[in-house]
């Protein structure tokens, strides 16, 4: 008799304990790999796009997938080489004209603000916190931090062409550890994403474009220098809800107030009225057939992802939002509560079995039999 031989109920007990001990350690293991995280999320967002210009060229100009692709990759980085022409050539006075006049417009800000009790607190505390931040007592931390931007935006950039080149292995790869009995209902979760991040990365272009065009036009109907630069960099940061306009509206209007007050009225008044005609007009014409999210959804997860994930957890918030929301409609929504909700029209490597299909057969199978 082995008296320390565990019962059927300790046994179920213990498996529990151990079950419990994997999933603390993965939820560990992910947090601590959260930036890395990001970034592939990042490579996989931009790999997306990758994959969207090789079908049109493809399409377009009748290319095989291997020319498209390295037509679309090269598309990319002639991109990226013109706003660093743009920005560190092209605007570079206009840029130093800003640097050079931010201190003595602090100064001007400070000294208006200081003729109220209110203001006069609020300046006090703005210069403390400046005063008792890192930047400002050591600048080789900005240094430290420009380097490893500039290492994130590579590692993001090569991931995205290892992506774009064969998505598929990832995917299969992906699928095979997911059991048999589930894989169908992930793989069609995972086809909505990529059908939903596709559309909602041709509307955030077309927002993008809509924005940075109409500032660029109304800054320079105001008299604002730089104002293309100013358009172009409003118009990125279009990508990034509610943050990134408001971060970009601030070196516009620095640039407005070194030629004066009545400039920097003017420019403030281009902001106001290009974003009233772009939140009642275009955004909700654009988006409103790809996903609607709730604005207070949108701004909490906005916080919440910065807090994760830092800064490129704030620049990627709305796609990591737009891939939440969809597995939410895919898999608990459809999936468990047996809503109808439509599949996307995806190649499967997958059956309804979760065996996978035959390679040569899968490209010319849609939807799932």
């Amino acid at each position: 008799m082995n008296r320390l031989t565990p019962d059927e109920a300790d046994a179920r007990f213990v498996r529990r304990v151990l079950w419990i001990v994997l999933i603390v350690a993965i939820v560990a293991a992910l947090y601590f790999a959260r930036h890395l995280l990001i970034l592939a999320f990042g490579s996989i967002l931009i790999a997306i796009v990758i994959h969207a210009v090789a079908d049109v060229y493809a399409t377009k100009l009748r290319l095989g997938d291997r020319r498209a692709m390295g037509a679309a990759i090269a598309s990319l980085f002639a991109f990226l080489a013109l706003l660093f022409w743009l920005f560190g050539v092209e605007f570079r006075s206009q840029v130093n004209t800003l640097v050079i006049a931010l201190p003595g417009l602090l100064q001007q800000l400070d000294g208006y603000m200081s003729q109220s009790p209110v203001g006069e607190k609020v300046a006090d505390a703005v210069q403390a916190a400046f005063a008792g931040s890192r930047v400002a007592q050591d600048i080789g931390e900005i240094a430290r931090g420009a380097g490893e931007l500039l290492l994130n935006t590579f590692l993001v950039l090569f991931g995205a062409i290892f992506f774009a080149v064969d998505p598929k292995i990832y995917e299969r790869g992906f699928l095979l550890m997911i059991p048999p009995s589930k894989r169908a209902a992930v793989e069609d979760a995972l086809g909505d994403v990529a059908s939903t991040l596709l559309l909602w990365l041709r509307a955030q272009l077309i927002q993008m474009t809509a924005m940075g065009t109409m500032v660029g036009i109304g800054l320079w109907l105001a008299g604002v220098p730089s104002a293309a630069l100013l358009g172009l960099l409003t118009g990125l940061s279009e990508f990034i809800p509610y943050v990134g306009p408001v971060a970009a509206m601030l070196p516009a209007l620095g640039l407005a107030a070194t030629h004066g007050t009545q400039t920097l009225l003017w420019a403030l008044a281009v902001f106001a009225i290009v974003r009233i005609v772009q939140t009642n007009f275009v955004t909700p014409v654009v988006t409103g057939r790809v996903i609607a999210i709730p604005p207070a959804l949108s701004l909490f997860a906005i916080i919440g992802t910065g807090a994760v994930f830092g800064l490129f957890g704030i620049f990627f918030s709305g796609g990591i939002l737009v891939v939440g929301f969809t597995l939410v409609r895919s898999l608990y929504l459809r999936e468990v509560l047996g809503e109808d909700i439509p599949r996307s029209r995806e190649r499967t490597l997958f059956t309804s079995k979760g065996t996978p299909r035959d390679p040569v057969n899968a490209e010319e199978i849609s939807p799932r039999d």
